[in-house]
């Protein structure tokens, strides 16, 4: 450990709050600060666009896609829930089929293996329609309604009354993705590098340059761009920006289902959405790696990367309760809210979900899995932010939401990100 007296006898400014770290010293073009999917690909998007730049991409944790990225369901998502015009909208579509032709490529795991949307009430079709309105309004290609009898054809096991057939989606590795732009830029751009086990702990600007000051030493740039996920306000806020909203972190739980509750489900089924609720209800997903998996529900967390049940950090659940927006979306979702805690808690209760789609699924056809945590951005009224939210500050982009469908759309966004900071930063001249 380094004693204080040296810190400061080394840079004054060097830690505001007296926090030991290495004296080493970097200069970069351009710093990207965090290894999830839509921070590499952006990274990947900017050198490709201006291979003489060096740039380096800072994650925290010892592994790339270690949060988000690397807990969600490996889904791709065709963009047909989204509102027609919406950056979500547009980045998914254009995202999905950049990332299918990118995962081709490079020989990433991936299956278009298509889903089905299905309604089992007759309460669910006037949205039902809605949703497929949206795709076709989206563009999205291969989707087709379909009755009671094509949906048995498709999964034996479902019962539904109608539905949506969704061909051009399917699931792929995303952990397996990040990896494969980390090395390209490490091996296609000279001065480019990942750099792991690397937290950004705060911000110095000094005229043309910034200073971010890191565990691992002193990274000094005339550019930023920030992909915190789960962070993003709070690295936001560190470097100057007023993001505007707060992240509130929401956990999803998985069950896997047994090797006799595999044979009641062939690929992807999804339920209507309910368009009351921001999430897309509890569905069964064919994993890439093998397998099927069924949730996620959605609770709120006490600790923002916290994936056991009892996980608990007092700064983040003290910064949850202490932003009023997040008490004013309580009260706006407060039955959604309690039987979603009660799905965490009841197997019976989740199973009961789960049966609204596949009546036969018994209890012994499903245990217990894994969690994730979804980075929710919230505003001070208590609306959750939809779509995508990209804002500069000085020499600096923040993406302060990114939420579901970015890992599909991570090409696309990193693709907008790097035109925003060709024309922002002059990065052509």
């Amino acid at each position: 450990m380094i004693p204080i007296k040296m810190l400061c006898h080394i840079d004054p400014y060097l830690y505001k709050n007296f926090i030991p770290v290495s004296t080493e010293k970097y200069s970069f073009d351009v710093v990207v600060v965090g290894g999830g999917c839509v921070g590499l690909a952006t990274a990947y998007k900017i050198n490709l666009r201006h291979p003489h730049l060096k740039i380096a991409v800072l994650e925290k944790e010892d592994h790339l896609s270690p949060h988000q990225t690397g807990h969600n369901s490996g889904v791709i998502h065709s963009g047909i829930y989204y509102k027609p015009g919406s950056e979500k909208a547009r980045n998914c579509v254009e995202g999905r089929r950049e990332l299918v032709a990118f995962a081709k490529e490079h020989h990433i795991p991936i299956d278009i293996c298509g889903k089905l949307i299905v309604a089992t009430h007759e309460s669910e079709l006037a949205h039902m329609n809605k949703v497929f309105a949206n795709g076709k309004a989206n563009g999205v290609e291969d989707m087709e309604l379909v009755d009671a009898k094509r949906i048995k054809e498709i999964e034996p096991f479902v019962e539904g009354i109608a539905g949506i057939r969704v061909g051009c989606t399917g699931i792929i590795d995303y952990p397996a993705l990040t990896k494969k732009i980390a090395e390209l830029i490490e091996k296609n751009f000279s001065g480019s590098k990942i750099f792991l086990s690397t937290k950004a702990e705060d911000f110095i600007h000094k005229g043309e340059t910034t200073d971010i000051l890191t565990n691992r030493g002193i990274f000094t740039t005339k550019y930023i761009v920030t992909c915190a996920g789960l962070q993003s306000d709070r690295i936001a806020k560190k470097e100057g920006a007023k993001p505007g909203a707060a992240i509130v972190g929401f956990r999803g739980d998985y069950y896997d289902l047994t090797e006799i509750g595999m044979k009641k489900v062939k690929n992807l089924i999804y339920p209507v959405p309910n368009p009351k609720y921001p999430f897309l209800g509890v569905h069964f997903t064919r994993m890439i790696e093998g397998g099927v998996e069924c949730g996620p529900n959605a609770v709120f967390v006490f600790k923002r990367e916290g994936y056991g049940k009892t996980s608990f950090s007092w700064r983040d659940t003290f910064s949850a309760f202490t932003f009023g927006g997040t008490w004013k979306f309580f009260a706006k979702n407060m039955k959604f809210g309690l039987d979603e805690y009660r799905g965490a808690f009841s197997k019976r209760f989740f199973l009961k979900r789960l049966r609204t789609l596949i009546p036969t699924l018994q209890s012994e056809d499903i245990v217990s899995s894994r969690s994730g945590v979804r980075a929710m951005a919230l505003a001070p009224q208590g609306e959750m932010i939809d779509d995508f939210k990209i804002e500069f500050h000085g020499n600096a982009i923040h993406v302060l939401n990114a939420p579901s469908p970015a890992a599909t759309a991570c090409l696309s966004i990193g693709k907008s990100i790097e035109e925003m900071a060709t024309k922002q930063f002059n990065l052509g001249n």
